[in-house]
């Protein structure tokens, strides 16, 4: 077996993550043909077939799994030890996965992406643009940043960028025809248009506080939506109240569009963390990014423009992989999958 290339491994374990040649292939940065070759050619080493393939499908056989969950650790291991030699480099290099929400893609991430680059030209930064929480280190991410609290309590987290408040607005049409709550609770009796955040199915509790004292409504409406712009759009018709981070309705609050409503209860201030893996060892690339944004990251407003639609500068020497949402999306990829889309 000491034939077996490092290559074939990795091209393996790729289309073993995204269930797809197609995907692993420009993920890698080859062709899906040369990607079909390689890993034809481990199975031909080993003698028994790797993965299951249709022309709609690709899944991992059982040989196939079992070969993914030793070779996890070991591609681990080659990863720790090129981090190991960059560390004896002017300057850290390598490639850099980070998932961001849609409200810290924006706010924080976009307007820091060009200096980054600049600053550390020898590292390829990888961006997916995601409202789930998620579990990078089975997604092979090497660090987050999400809005809002609830990061893992294996993880450690990083506050980055200012904070900002949470406003809760409808439209005058809609106050027209019902009357404005005067306290929180009277939100039970509207139709609130609900945004999901992250994986909860009807959207998380609004949060005000008043004399130091903390209060969560769990609404109710006949909306509930993942998309910001659709919710301050809804908002906008007279569908219903909304609470969004101020910098998503400033805009229109300003030119009357949007009429605050409970303004005299204060939103608790919200903000950003950037979160990775506890753990002794940080790689010198991902100790960089960690750097860099506690010192440089900074709330950028940007009312009127959708979180999932980031607008970068115009940096054509920037070499930044960005995409909102993706799957997990690795240059060397390590997850299972069963019968997924080829």
């Amino acid at each position: 077996m000491r034939g077996i290339q490092l290559a074939q491994l990795t091209a393996f374990a790729a289309v073993a993550e995204h269930c797809s040649f197609t995907r692993a292939a420009t993920q890698l940065g080859t062709s899906t043909p040369s990607l079909s070759e390689a890993v034809r050619g481990l199975e031909e080493m080993f003698g028994v077939r790797l993965l299951n393939r249709t022309t709609r499908s690709v899944a991992l056989t059982e040989a196939g799994a079992q070969l993914l969950e030793h070779l996890n650790p070991v591609l681990e291991g080659v990863d720790k030890a090129i981090d190991a030699v960059n560390a004896f480099r002017d300057t850290p290099a390598g490639v850099l996965r980070l998932v961001a929400h849609p409200v810290a893609a924006a706010t924080v991430v976009a307007p820091l992406v060009a200096r980054f680059a600049a600053a550390y030209p020898a590292i390829h930064l990888e961006i997916s643009v995601d409202r789930e929480r998620k579990d990078i280190v089975s997604e092979r991410f090497d660090a987050g940043i999400h809005f809002g609290d609830g990061v893992a309590q294996d993880m450690i987290a990083v506050p980055v960028g200012e904070k900002f408040q949470l406003s809760t607005v409808a439209s005058s049409a809609y106050l027209a025809r019902h009357p404005a709550p005067a306290v929180p609770d009277d939100l039970r009796d509207h139709n609130c248009v609900r945004c999901r955040w992250g994986g909860d199915a009807g959207g998380a509790a609004w949060k005000f506080a008043r004399d130091g004292r903390p209060i969560d409504i769990a609404v109710e409406g006949s909306l509930s939506v993942d998309d910001h712009e659709l919710a301050v759009r809804a908002a906008l018709d007279g569908a219903g109240i909304v609470q969004l981070p101020d910098m998503w309705v400033a805009r229109h609050v300003s030119e009357g569009r949007l009429v605050p409503v409970l303004a005299d209860w204060r939103q608790p201030a919200a903000g950003c963390s950037l979160f990775y893996p506890s753990r002794r060892h940080v790689p010198v690339k991902l100790r960089a990014l960690i750097d860099f944004f506690r010192r440089e990251a900074k709330q950028v407003p940007a009312p009127g423009i959708a979180p999932h639609r980031v607008m970068l500068p115009a940096c054509p020497e920037v070499d930044v992989a960005l995409a909102a949402p993706l799957p997990a999306s690795v240059v060397r990829a390590r997850g299972a999958c069963v019968g997924a889309r080829a």
